[in-house]
C-alpha cells in the first residue's frame, strides 16, 4: 500500500485545526504511514456510503488529524544521532529517554506550536509506520499511542507535553516487542519509518476525565460464533470510555450485530455479571500526574463504574440485577449491582447504532476487498441519546485462511488427541511442532501471572535460538493488560509459538475477547488459538503431558519436547480443531 502523502494530495497543515475546512492534514513533505493511508483511504468512501437520511441524528466522520510525516521522523533521528542506540538491544525505558533527549526539527516547531496555540482539548498521539495496518502484518497495539489532556494553561507547556507525546510513538518504533514482531515478517527494522497521527479524540468532558461513551471494535468475520451467529455475520466488542479497555484485553460487551438482542452464552446471570467491565479509561483532566514522558499512560485514568454513573454517563449503557426477581433490568431507574450490557442501544434501539454499525462493516469491507476489523467511538447527548457522533478511528484487513480443513466428530475424541476444541480461531494444519510449553495448572493462581510471563519470556528465547516453533498452553486470556483476567505477555515474549491454547479453571474463568490487539495479530500471523473450557466436552490430556521428556521447568511453567512432532489441524468455517500425536 503506497503510503505517500502527494499521492493522494492530502492538504497540507494551515496552523488552525478546528477552524481549518481541511479535516486531514500532513505536516512535512515524507511518508504517511499505514495507519493514515488507511483513514485516507476510506475517508471519502464513509460520506458516499451511508445515506443521511438513514440515520439524521447521527454524524459519522474520521476525528480531525494532522499527520507528522516521516520527515521528521528521519530528521530527528539523523540530527540526534540515534541511530546507534535505536538498533541495539538497550531496554525500552533507555531507548525512550534517549529519544526524549533530542532536539526536535526546529524549521517544524511552528506549525506544532499554531497548533497547540488553537487547540486546548485531549489529543491522541497515535503511530503511523510504513509497515503498519498492512496485510498479513497489522502491527496491532505493537507501536505506542499517547494520550494527553491538552489542558494547561500555558501553551509552552502543551507544546512540551505534545513534543513529549510524539518522541514517546517515535521511540516505541524501537521497543523490543516491535523488534520482535518484525522479526516474524519478512522486513528489517532498519528499513521502518514512523509517521505520527495528532488526533482530536472523540469524548466529552465529565469533570475532571475526559471520555467516549462508548468505544468499540467491530469484525466482519467472527472466529467464535454461538447461537444462530455464523462467522460471516461479524463480531462487535463494545465498552463504555476509552477503547483500551477493549484493546488491552479487558471486560467488555460481545455480540454478533445480526443478532444484538441475543442472550450472552453465559450460563446464569451470575456469569454474566462476573464477566461484564467493571471499570473504565479515561483522560485524566484533573491534577497533574506524576511527570513520565516515558510511560504510555502517564495521562490516563482508570476508574470504576461509580465514577461513570455518579456523573450520568451511562444511562443508555448500563442494566440494573434485580435480586427479587433474579433478572436483568434494562437502564438505571432502580437501585441494584449494575451490567453494561447497552440494552437500551442494541435491544430497544434509542439509539440505532447496530443499524449504522452493520452498514459501517459492509462498506469497508466491500473498499478493502477482504473481511476488516474497524475501531470507532460514541459520543451520545446526555439527556436523549441523540444526537450522537460515531468517530471511525481504523480499519485493519483481517487475516481469514480459505484452506479447506475437514474434521469429522469422531476424530475430535481419538485416541491421540491431546487437545480438542469447538472453539478454535485459525485454519489450516501444522506438522512442524514438537516443542510444548505450558503453564502447570496444579501451581497457577492468578497472583502468579507476572512471574509466570517471566518465565514464558526466558523459555521463548531458548526456543527462538533453535528456531523451533512451539506449542503454549495456558489459563486465562493470553495478552491481556489485567494479569487477573490472564498472562500478560506481549508479541515479544510469545514469539515463536505456532499454536496457544487459553484453557480455564475454577478460578480463571473468563470469557474469550475477539477485540484486543494481542488477538488480532494471532489471526494476522495465522497462529490457531484454541479455547478449551475446563467445564465443556473436551479437555486437555494432562497426563498424557505430564508423562514426556522435560527439557526444563520452573515452579509455574514445563517445557517439554517430543519424539515426533504434533498435527495440529483447525476448520475455520466449524471452529473446531485437534491437537494430536503420532
Amino acid at each position: 500500500m503506497d503510503t505517500s502523502s502527494t499521492d493522494r494530495n492530502i492538504p497540507e497543515f494551515k496552523r488552525d485545526f478546528f477552524e481549518s475546512t481541511d479535516d486531514f492534514t500532513t505536516i512535512g513533505n515524507g511518508e504517511i504511514g499505514g495507519k493514515a493511508q488507511g483513514l485516507a483511504f476510506i475517508q471519502e468512501t464513509l460520506s458516499e456510503g451511508i445515506n443521511l437520511s438513514e440515520f439524521p441524528d447521527i454524524t459519522v466522520n474520521i476525528p480531525r488529524l494532522t499527520v507528522v510525516t516521516t520527515e521528521l521522523f528521519d530528521s530527528f533521528l539523523s540530527r540526534n544521532k540515534l541511530h546507534d542506540i535505536a538498533f541495539s538491544d538497550e531496554t525500552d525505558d533507555r531507548i525512550a529517554s534517549a529519544f526524549q533527549k533530542g532536539d526536535f526539527p526546529a524549521e517544524f516547531i511552528g506549525d506544532l506550536m499554531g497548533l497547540i496555540n488553537k487547540v486546548k482539548t485531549p489529543l491522541a498521539i497515535r503511530s503511523s509506520s510504513l509497515l503498519e495496518d498492512v496485510m498479513y502484518r497489522p502491527f496491532a497495539g505493537v507501536y505506542a499511542t499517547k494520550m494527553i489532556p491538552n489542558n494547561q494553561f500555558e501553551p509552552s507547556k502543551r507544546f512540551q507535553k505534545l513534543i513529549e507525546a510524539i518522541k514517546f510513538v517515535w521511540a516505541s518504533t524501537f521497543f523490543k516487542e516491535a523488534k520482535s514482531y518484525i522479526n516474524l515478517t519478512s522486513q528489517k527494522i532498519e528499513n521502518e519509518k514512523m509517521a505520527v497521527i495528532i488526533q482530536e479524540v472523540v469524548g466529552q468532558r465529565w469533570g475532571d476525565t475526559y471520555y467516549p461513551d462508548i468505544s468499540g471494535v467491530a469484525k466482519s468475520f467472527n472466529f467464535y460464533p454461538t447461537g444462530k451467529a455464523k462467522p460471516g455475520d461479524g463480531v462487535i466488542d463494545l465498552a463504555l470510555g476509552l477503547g483500551r479497555t477493549i484493546v488491552d484485553g479487558g471486560l467488555s460487551w460481545t455480540y454478533s450485530p445480526a443478532y444484538p438482542k441475543a442472550n450472552p452464552p453465559y450460563a446464569n446471570i451470575n456469569e454474566s455479571m462476573k464477566n461484564s467491565q467493571k471499570d473504565f479509561w479515561a483522560v485524566n483532566m484533573g491534577s497533574t500526574p506524576s511527570y513520565d514522558p516515558i510511560r504510555e499512560t502517564e495521562y490516563l485514568i482508570q476508574s470504576d463504574l461509580k465514577a461513570a454513573e455518579q456523573v450520568g454517563t451511562f444511562k443508555f449503557l448500563a442494566s440494573t440485577y434485580n435480586a427479587a426477581s433474579d433478572r436483568i433490568t434494562p437502564g438505571i431507574g432502580v437501585d441494584g449491582p449494575r451490567l453494561i450490557n447497552f440494552s437500551l442501544i442494541l435491544v430497544h434501539k434509542y439509539v440505532p447504532l447496530n443499524d449504522l454499525f452493520l452498514k459501517l462493516i459492509r462498506i469497508c469491507e466491500e473498499k478493502v476487498g477482504k473481511d476488516v476489523e474497524i475501531e470507532f467511538a460514541v459520543t451520545l447527548d446526555a439527556k436523549d441519546g441523540l444526537p450522537a457522533r460515531v468517530g471511525f478511528l481504523q480499519v485493519r484487513p483481517m487475516v481469514v485462511s480459505d484452506e479447506k480443513i475437514d474434521i469429522e466428530a469422531e476424530q475430535m475424541n481419538a485416541d491421540n488427541v491431546i487437545i480438542a476444541s469447538d472453539r478454535v480461531m485459525g485454519n489450516g494444519q501444522v506438522t512442524t511442532i514438537r516443542d510444548i510449553v505450558y503453564v502447570k495448572p496444579d501451581t497457577f493462581e492468578a497472583k502468579h501471572t507476572l512471574a509466570i510471563v517471566n518465565d514464558l519470556e526466558k523459555f521463548n528465547r531458548d526456543i527462538a535460538r533453535e528456531n523451533s516453533p512451539y506449542l503454549l498452553i495456558g489459563f486465562g486470556r493470553w495478552g491481556s493488560s489485567d494479569p487477573w483476567l490472564g498472562i500478560p505477555v506481549n508479541w515479544s515474549q510469545v514469539s515463536n509459538a505456532k499454536a496457544i491454547v487459553e484453557a480455564t479453571l475454577p478460578k480463571m474463568n473468563v470469557d474469550l475477547s475477539q477485540g484486543y490487539h494481542f488477538f488480532h495479530n494471532l489471526s494476522s500471523f495465522e497462529v490457531s488459538y484454541f479455547s478449551v473450557q475446563h467445564t465443556g466436552n473436551y479437555q486437555i490430556d494432562w497426563e498424557w503431558l505430564n508423562s514426556q521428556k522435560i527439557i526444563h521447568e520452573t515452579e509455574h511453567v514445563r517445557h517439554i519436547r517430543l519424539p515426533e512432532p504434533l498435527t495440529v489441524m483447525v476448520d475455520g468455517r466449524s471452529g473446531k480443531g485437534i491437537i494430536y500425536h503420532a
